[in-house]
């Protein structure tokens, strides 16, 4: 398999100070990672890497085509464009339908052709299970069915990671095991590898994959959750 991301002793600094060290990891197509870390731990420094809001001070990192080291500033929206993006607040502009969101997500990032436009969308609507929601207003949905929106845009243009930042942490527990359910079938059916930042242990535990800790100014690989303290709480 292709490998979605590499990073080798990579180091971020902010204002001259280490955030993360010694950082080593390698996530392929098709892999669903958790992220997990105390708050403060560094954990969004190191989404914040992988869209290009921080850059690597040292090491060596690639995702896909981009060089973490040598990225220039006016290529962002480029890597930004091979990127998926699920947010815990949805973000979904209230003053437009469902279609007019995505429809205004794709003009941003490049699309013109509108017939394009609205066929993906429906293809996307269509794949998170919502297509009969197209035309209605954010407000007028559950919260439930705005995540879905927010996973469809991310699929917009087929990419090959999508980042995941808490996104079951507004919805309720019935709530949050359909969208997990729905990132895992998305993964598998786009190809994608998903980078999931959860303070849920619960559904770290049934609903395995690979887990990824961000502690002591770097990030480890968890092979098991019996290595956790269950007194150590972990948030955000």
């Amino acid at each position: 398999m292709d490998k979605v991301i590499e990073i080798s002793n990579g180091e971020i600094r902010q204002l001259d100070t280490v955030v993360l060290k010694n950082v080593n990891i390698q996530i392929e197509e098709n892999e669903f990672v958790y992220l997990i870390g105390k708050t403060g731990s560094g954990k969004s420094s190191f989404l914040k890497l992988l869209y290009g809001e921080l850059f690597l001070s040292d090491g060596k990192g690639h995702i896909g085509e981009f060089d973490l080291t040598a990225i220039k500033r006016k290529d962002i929206p480029k890597l930004r464009r091979t990127l998926g993006i699920v947010f815990q607040d949805f973000q979904l502009l209230t003053d437009r339908s469902v279609l007019k969101n995505l429809m205004f997500v794709m003009g941003a990032s490049g699309w013109k052709d509108k017939n394009l436009m609205r066929q993906r969308a429906k293809e996307v609507l269509q794949l998170v299970g919502i297509e009969t929601k197209m035309d209605a207003m954010p407000f007028a949905l559950s919260g439930g069915e705005q995540q879905r929106v927010s996973i469809a845009r991310s699929l917009l243009n087929k990419p090959k990671l999508i980042l995941a930042d808490e996104p079951t942490g507004n919805l309720d527990p019935e709530t949050s095991e359909e969208i997990m359910r729905l990132l895992l079938a998305v993964a598998k059916e786009e190809g994608a590898a998903i980078i999931m930042a959860t303070h849920d242990l619960a559904m770290v535990e049934k609903y395995p994959g690979r887990v990824l800790r961000v502690e002591e100014y770097t990030v480890k690989e968890v092979q098991n959750l019996t290595s956790f303290d269950p007194f150590n709480s972990i948030e955000n």
